[in-house]
């Protein structure tokens, strides 16, 4: 089972012999929304491969506050955890679910591995360390270049891009705890957005005009 989803979720086609091992070795893991994933200060055990839905990937503040630093969609897996995994170390990291989906999650013992085996692995493992290192890239140029409005309307369009629609169910508690900042402030702002006829507000629930 394993084995054919991920020949159906990748562009690129694995090595017969290393979709084999992944369908011996592989723990399948379903998942719901706002499940953590992964928690600060965990030692890994495996690589998540996300198969479908959404993960969020935060980092703890100093004042123990999170941020959000980006977001996980099919076919995609975590810089952050593969580090933690090929060093042995605790996760710097929080992730959470933000849909329902589901994982294929890999055994660390067989990380190095792989790398040594199998081109494919090495080509997959090296572009997505890239996509995630231009993710963070992104993510500190949205904090030190974009004001909090700027912050937020990209948030709300990343968000709703994930949904695959224009609709955002979240508070604004929720929104103001992922981008590191008062709930009156977000309030404000959605509510300037509203003026401006980029979204329309209901009870827990935004949706982009």
């Amino acid at each position: 089972m394993i084995k054919q989803k991920i020949e159906a979720t990748y562009p690129f086609q694995f090595e017969e012999e290393l979709l084999i091992e992944i369908d011996e070795l592989g723990n399948l893991i379903d998942f719901k929304a706002n499940d953590v994933l992964i928690d600060l200060n965990q030692f890994i055990k495996g690589m998540p491969v996300l198969l479908n839905g959404a993960i969020k990937v935060l980092r703890e503040d100093y004042d123990e506050g999170e941020l959000l630093l980006y977001f996980l969609e099919k076919g995609d897996t975590c810089a952050m955890t593969m580090a933690c995994c090929l060093g042995d170390k605790q996760s710097k990291i929080r992730a959470v679910a933000e849909t329902d989906g589901q994982l294929v999650m890999i055994p660390i013992t067989k990380m190095d591995e792989w790398l040594a085996k199998y081109a494919s692995w090495r080509r997959f493992i090296f572009d997505s360390y890239n996509n995630r290192m231009e993710e963070m890239l992104g993510a500190i140029d949205n904090l030190a270049f974009n004001d909090m409005n700027g912050r937020l309307k990209k948030y709300l369009l990343d968000v709703a891009s994930i949904n695959n629609g224009n609709v955002i169910n979240k508070t604004h508690q929720e929104i103001a705890y992922e981008l590191n900042t008062s709930r009156v402030v977000i309030s404000r702002l959605l509510k300037a957005l509203e003026k401006e006829d980029f979204l329309t507000l209901n009870r827990n629930v935004i949706t982009i005009n």
